[in-house]
């Protein structure tokens, strides 16, 4: 609770016009009455807020004493705490990333997507691995020899896919991957698939996974989305062709059977082996192209009505019988904005709008490379370990410390040579994998993203109002946070000898009720209980002799124990007279579940608690009292004056 009013009065904290009215001041601090309605308007809970006197000053108050405890905060120099330096610069980086980006690049290609989502291609490809990091000088010439095979007719495409591809999934149909649209797989391969005419092949292109050549086989108008059910009899390679016709002739029979009128809801619970399906009648997930092997897909789109079925279909998995149950076409770009957006910045064309918007912040800032200052680092790693193409070698970025020329310079800074070495380290545990040149070219580029990156969280709070407000927000909270853990939530556990002291002063508020002193017993079960009960006849029995003969490895919660004094209101089906000393009441729970109750030592007359025994409602009280002391104590400190005149104005107002 106490966090929940704490975020509310912080969000929406603005910036104060040098022209607004002061509403409030506290000590040598003011609040603009624009600033307080922001803030108000924001966090009401009513679409309309409440703009009466009694609301007006009631939040007044709250947000007054916020405003103090932030103060307080800001006197104590909190935000220069470790943890809550760290905390903010995590916030920062999280938060940052909505705003280190191009918005018009972003539409682009939230739009490119969504004319591409509309168009289905299908394609063949050759997959030379080519790992990020890696030698890439290899793998291409291997890709462009393969290219030259095919360009010069010395041989076919899909015999070479199936003698060279590295991709395991295709190679063996000839690299054929069936069709696909947008968003199903990474940019670059997407943008060569659809950028290639029709019969056509590309050039070799490098993805994170390597080289690629693509041909394309066909493009066709996207088909939306469609949801079925399905009866699937499974048939995997493994069984055979014996297993192969026996799945085919139950399809043959089911056939038969939905042609008498049997209902297909009803033989997919029965007879399907799809087991992600068969609880819900063989109903599927809505689906589109490339979700599916081709040929189930196929036959799932050719079916034109709903609640027409498909004769047994043959895939990989055996045979399927599909009934189609409803048609999505594909949808207006205005009600798919929002969901393609938040794809396309989690999908690698993201990069392509940060890259853009980071060559703006480099243009803007002076950015300057100095690749022969680089170039020296390669040569000196070479002096120091053998380029051998793997990793044969170990660096420590001291051996680096004379090297002071720039790597490059942003917004009038130099980053050293030795600044660059200590984040290489850093980033490789001073191990080289690869080739130098290769592993010390990727590396910077990640340390100049890095740097840039870094320098333009920082530029945000100057440059974007939205930005400084919600880090505002952030740094307040969070420092009030530590400010109310350090003079109340905390202190209320650790102050031994205050909180025993308020204890002392309230006792008689912490009291037992009629009750008794025993073990509460929750068994999983009728059968469960049975056994205890059986087990517990034989006399001199512990609780631990009940959970070892109950509750085994394999069935391990049969019986769950509870011990300590409880009060006869909690058990309200148990009367005192049932609970005895040495008896046992038996209660049913919930979901099949039973409790039984042990009373051994039995308590007819109200009794104080112990400090341990109210712990937790002590420590809550003396928490409040802790609060309320503070509270005093804060108002005392920045006492506060309203203007009545500008709060008057408010009342009333839209």
């Amino acid at each position: 609770m106490r966090k929940l009013v704490i975020t509310c009065l912080i969000s929406g904290i603005g910036i104060t016009s040098g022209y607004a009215q002061t509403l409030f001041t506290y000590g040598t601090h003011s609040v603009a009455k624009n600033d307080f309605l922001r803030v108000y308007k924001k966090n009401s809970i009513n679409k309309k807020p409440d703009m009466t006197d009694t609301a007006l000053r009631t939040y007044l108050d709250l947000y007054g004493l916020f405003r103090m405890k932030v103060a307080e905060a800001d006197k104590q120099h909190l935000d220069t705490v470790d943890k809550i330096q760290k905390d903010l610069d995590t916030y920062r980086k999280q938060l940052a990333k909505n705003y280190l980006t191009d918005e018009q690049v972003t539409n682009k290609l939230i739009k490119e997507a969504y004319d591409r989502s509309k168009e289905d291609v299908h394609v063949k490809h050759i997959l030379i691995n080519c790992p990020p990091g890696s030698d890439s000088t290899l793998p291409y010439r291997k890709a462009d020899s393969i290219y030259n095979l095919i360009v010069t007719n010395k041989a076919k495409f899909e015999d070479l896919a199936k003698q060279f591809s590295d991709d395991k999934g295709s190679k063996e149909n000839g690299g054929d991957i069936g069709f696909f649209s947008a968003m199903q797989t990474v940019y670059s391969f997407e943008n060569v698939a659809y950028s290639t005419p029709v019969g056509k092949m590309s050039k070799p292109f490098r993805s994170q996974f390597g080289y690629h050549i693509v041909k394309v086989i066909e493009k066709r108008a996207d088909r939306g989305q469609i949801k079925v059910a399905q009866i699937l009899f499974l048939s995997p390679k493994s069984r055979g062709e014996e297993g192969m016709e026996a799945a085919r002739k139950r399809a043959d029979s089911v056939i038969a059977q939905l042609k008498k009128g049997t209902s297909f809801a009803v033989m997919a619970r029965a007879l399907s082996e799809d087991k992600y399906s068969v609880n819900d009648s063989g109903v599927m997930k809505q689906f589109g192209v490339g979700r599916y092997q081709p040929v189930f897909e196929n036959a799932a789109f050719s079916l034109k009505n709903i609640g027409e079925y498909s004769q047994p279909v043959k895939t990989d998995y055996g045979y399927h019988i599909i009934k189609l149950l409803a048609k999505y076409p594909v949808q207006p770009y205005d009600s798919v904005y929002t969901t393609l957006k938040h794809k396309v910045e989690n999908d690698s064309r993201a990069q392509t709008a940060r890259e853009i918007f980071f060559n703006k912040i480099k243009e803007k800032n002076g950015y300057r490379e100095y690749p022969e200052n680089v170039s020296a680092i390669v040569d000196k790693l070479m002096s120091m370990v053998a380029d051998t193409g793997k990793a044969k070698g170990t660096f420590k970025s001291t051996d680096f410390n004379n090297m002071t020329k720039p790597v490059f310079t942003l917004a009038g800074k130099n980053y050293l040579q030795n600044d660059y070495m200590r984040f290489l380290e850093n980033l490789t545990h001073g191990r080289l994998n690869g080739p130098k040149q290769t592993v010390v070219k990727d590396a910077f580029g990640v340390y100049v993203s890095n740097v840039v990156t870094d320098f333009q969280e920082h530029k945000l709070v100057e440059e974007n109002p939205d930005f400084r407000i919600l880090m505002e927000e952030y740094r307040d909270g969070i420092m009030l946070f530590e400010l109310m853990d350090r003079n109340v939530w905390s202190k209320a556990t650790k102050d031994s000898a205050g909180l025993k002291a308020f204890y002392e002063s309230h006792k008689t508020k912490y009291v037992w009720e009629n009750g008794f002193e025993g073990s509460v017993y929750t068994f999983k079960n009728k059968a469960s209980l049975d056994t205890a009960q059986q087990i517990l006849k034989a006399g001199n029995v512990t609780d631990e002799d009940l959970i070892k003969a109950l509750n085994t490895q394999n069935n391990p919660d049969r019986v769950t124990i509870q011990r300590g004094r409880y009060e006869f209101s909690k058990f309200r089906d148990a009367t005192q007279a049932e609970l005895t000393a040495n008896k046992t009441k038996v209660m049913p729970g919930v979901n099949g579940t039973y409790r039984m109750v042990v009373a051994r030592q039995v308590f007819t007359t109200p009794g104080i608690k112990t400090l341990d025994e109210a712990r937790g409602y002590v420590v809550a009280e003396y928490q409040d009292h802790l609060e309320k002391e503070w509270n005093a104590m804060m108002k005392k400190e920045y006492p506060m004056k309203v203007n009545e005149k500008v709060f008057q104005s408010m009342v009333g107002s839209k």
